[in-house]
């Protein structure tokens, strides 16, 4: 997938429509694609595993947000229903639906205690291992580095950019 495309047209849009936008969770957001499904080539979880979508989030990690977060944010549940296209399944929807893919990858940065990263690629590839990836999952600081910079590119100078202070 292009990623100016997916940036300007579904991740930017996503983010303004959440009230959560800024560079650092673009290029989060971007690294996080380019990791977890190089870029939307992959839908679904390679061997069989759970995990679906461009930001490649497992149905339980879903369920969780839903059940643990989204339940005592009624203003945030109006705006992802917005999003969601009725008769199919939230899960089903991680698959195709791009913009709720992206807010739901977003959602799941959000209810992490710990503030955004200053937007440095080192920066990004520690937050997305730490509480996206996991200590426990199979990707690697290095491994986010190098897919970001093949798919991305390079960051934005960060001379200006401080944590965004969630």
């Amino acid at each position: 997938m292009n990623k100016d495309h997916l940036l300007n047209e579904v991740i930017i849009p996503v983010l303004r429509h959440l009230d959560m936008d800024s560079d650092v969770a673009r290029y989060l957001l971007l690294g996080t694609i380019a990791q977890e499904s190089h870029m939307g080539e992959y839908l679904v979880q390679l061997d069989n595993g759970p995990a679906c979508g461009i930001a490649q989030m497992e149905p339980a990690t879903h369920d969780d947000i839903w059940d643990n977060y989204l339940a005592y944010r009624p203003s945030l549940v109006a705006k992802l229903e917005q999003l969601l296209c009725p008769g199919f399944s939230k899960t089903a929807q991680l698959k195709w639906n791009l913009a709720y893919a992206v807010a739901m990858a977003r959602i799941h940065y959000r209810r992490v205690p710990a503030p955004l990263p200053k937007l440095s690629l080192v920066g990004l590839a520690y937050y997305w291992k730490k509480y996206y990836n996991t200590v426990k999952g199979k990707g690697s600081v290095n491994e986010f580095r190098h897919n970001f910079s093949r798919f991305v590119g390079d960051v934005p100078e960060a001379d200006n950019f401080y944590p965004a202070g969630e």
